[in-house]
């Protein structure tokens, strides 16, 4: 993997071309925090990430939301404890890493491979999850496929793989798939799609998280999201993968859901947003968390906030975060296990 040092303005190289690290790279502004941004080669591509913290110790693997990218954790980062690395990714097809190829369907439970990729990549035996939204889920779904590759999760607003009727879901599939095929071929046609202005791309980025980010954050969601115009010298356009609109996020029953709660054993804190909804009938979120507060290393957290609480509201959320981190982090996950293999030596 790549390393390319932050810097206050500017690419990181002509291979991103007109692309922004973050917000300051369209504004001028600072950092919220340095980072070096990285590139992990995966077999269609690369994988892109900000790393922040020390660079000779294992991070935390952030995953975004939904047509998010890694700017997502960019006002979390600067009150973390300076001690913790953080790799903060962008999926594949959002931000600054590769879309899958031509004619390829999004599935959501395809990124349970993107995190052994990277796994693999790295060495790591086991891996550190912070998820938001779409990828609290997915962070629910590894630990409970992979109980013992996890050694902890904070998942953010989103706590399990949502149940919708069924007669929606067939509705549901119909229509992405007949909408995924259109963008597929726009995608092909290599065509610069519609471009706007800083204010509107604000505006649009406002509206397409439904208020859930205050205006004035959401820069930092945009950057690495868009590309300067070749058409329009002072306007921008949205270049993730426009097959992102119709992911397909179904991933089981509730049935399913309920063995996966049972399956999970790592340390976990789930974080609920109180302004925020369920994305689903409460009853099967209720019965997930019942089997979930059962568990003594799990910790529910309410915080008053909306959707993307950790943008808004990060001091609402940093005290509990940092105190769960010192206590089952990589660092008090890695002295652990040192101790349980002195201890089973000494008694050779």
């Amino acid at each position: 993997m790549d390393f390319q040092e932050d810097s206050s303005s500017g690419t990181t190289g002509n291979d991103l071309g007109q692309r922004y690290r973050h917000a300051g790279d369209l504004t001028g502004e600072q950092p919220t925090r340095p980072f070096a941004e990285i590139s992990i080669t995966v077999p269609w591509g690369h994988i892109s990430g900000k790393w922040y913290g020390p660079q000779n110790v294992q991070p935390i693997l952030g995953l975004h939301g939904w047509q998010d990218n890694a700017g997502t954790y960019d006002l979390l980062m600067p009150l973390l404890s300076p001690d913790v690395a953080f790799l903060s990714i962008d999926l594949p097809g959002h931000g600054l890493s590769s879309r899958l190829p031509d004619g390829c369907y999004y599935n959501s439970v395809d990124n349970l491979y993107v995190i052994r990729l990277i796994m693999k990549q790295y060495k790591w035996e086991k891996v550190s999850l912070v998820g938001h939204s779409m990828s609290s889920i997915i962070c629910f779904v590894f630990a409970a496929v992979f109980p013992d590759k996890v050694d902890m999760i904070i998942g953010i607003d989103a706590l399990k793989p949502h149940q919708r009727p069924y007669p929606s879901v067939i509705r549901t599939m119909e229509t992405r798939l007949d909408e995924f095929l259109r963008e597929d071929e726009r995608n092909r046609s290599k065509n610069e799609p519609p471009s706007y202005t800083y204010d509107e791309l604000i505006e649009r980025v406002y509206l397409g998280t439904f208020h859930s980010v205050n205006k004035e954050h959401c820069k930092h969601l945009m950057a690495r999201n868009v590309q300067k115009s070749e058409k329009y010298p002072d306007k921008f356009y949205f270049c993730r993968d426009r097959r992102l609109k119709f992911y397909n996020y179904a991933i089981g029953s509730q049935e399913l859901c309920v063995e996966m709660a049972h399956r999970i054993k790592c340390p976990y804190m789930f974080i609920k947003a109180t302004q925020s909804s369920y994305f689903e009938d409460k009853k099967y979120y209720d019965e997930v968390l019942d089997v979930l507060l059962k568990k003594p290393n799990f910790e529910y957290i309410e915080a008053n906030g909306s959707h993307h609480v950790h943008m808004n509201s990060p001091e609402a959320i940093i005290e509990p975060v940092n105190n769960f981190i010192q206590r089952f982090g990589p660092a008090a996950a890695a002295a652990e296990r040192l101790k349980a293999k002195e201890a089973k030596e000494s008694k050779l």
